[in-house]
């Protein structure tokens, strides 16, 4: 019997081997089986299943009503602005929701094409120097204006990499974001030409935290997607990409501080007994 369980024992797999068959698929439908009472009683099976049902249905039920109250915000601008001849109310005896959006969007093209030309750009750079005049407006605009071009400019401007800092002492990590090399007044005032800008956020609130110019030795880059990396702040850590990628992520930023620890110069034994 002893020697019938040992061979048994070594012929199962191993559930904790990334080869394991079928690990991705339990990861992948363990939403409906998280919850899975482990109890035979009737209420708690109840209780299960309405906690599943809760977990599938809540965010598709509030992704439909954020994307209905969008639909009906800009439809309560940009509706009054639409002659009443161009809109479907007038020959059809329902209403069509959604009809200032694709107005709302067929104009933001044509502003864009119009300011492609030369025309359309002296007429936004006569309406910028008209803003830049105004006292209170003028301050109010630069910033959208900087937020706006930086979210959606065609040469990213984001985060480049995903990253690792030892944060509040040795031997504790914080996710950071890398956002590229410092500015240049920075960067001689510290006189130091390896320098990179990190944004480290505050779980669970990523847009808020702390903007640091670290030297780049000091930062574990990751290959984590950046979306990833912010579901992993905004979810306090229960949302991370997959376990098998996160070991090897783990396993390289070690690596790499290993290597940064061996690379520090040593002192020789003498110096060390001279300095105690």
């Amino acid at each position: 019997m002893t020697k019938r369980n040992e061979n048994k024992t070594e012929r199962e797999p191993n559930r904790d081997d990334p080869d394991f068959p079928g690990l991705d698929d339990e990861e992948d439908h363990s939403l409906f089986g998280a919850l899975e009472p482990t109890s035979s009683h009737f209420l708690a099976r109840l209780r299960g299943y309405f906690l599943t049902g809760l977990i599938i249905v809540g965010p598709v039920a509030i992704t439909i009503y954020v994307v209905w109250w969008f639909i009906n915000l800009v439809d309560g601008f940009v509706r009054p602005l639409i002659p009443d001849a161009y809109l479907p109310d007038s020959f059809l005896p329902f209403n069509i929701p959604g009809v200032g959006l694709v107005f709302g969007i067929i104009s933001l093209m044509l502003i864009g094409a119009l300011a492609a030309n030369l025309f359309g750009r002296t007429i936004v750079s006569y309406g910028v120097i008209l803003l830049d005049r105004m006292p209170v407006v003028r301050g109010v605009y630069r910033l959208l204006k900087q937020i706006f071009t930086t979210v959606f400019a065609k040469q990213g401007t984001s985060f480049k990499r995903v990253g690792l800092i030892e944060f509040p002492r040795r031997g504790l990590f914080v996710i950071v974001f890398v956002s590229g090399d410092p500015p240049g007044e920075i960067k001689e005032k510290l006189d130091d030409d390896e320098l990179m800008t990190v944004f480290m956020p505050n779980a669970p609130n990523p847009t808020t935290g702390f903007v640091m110019f670290m030297p780049a030795k000091d930062v574990i880059l990751l290959d984590m997607a950046i979306d990833d990396g912010v579901k992993l702040v905004i979810s306090a850590g229960l949302v991370a990409p997959k376990q098998n990628k996160l070991k090897q992520l783990a396993e390289e930023a070690k690596s790499k501080q290993a290597k940064r620890e061996n690379a520090l110069p040593k002192k020789p034994p003498a110096e060390e007994e001279t300095a105690a």
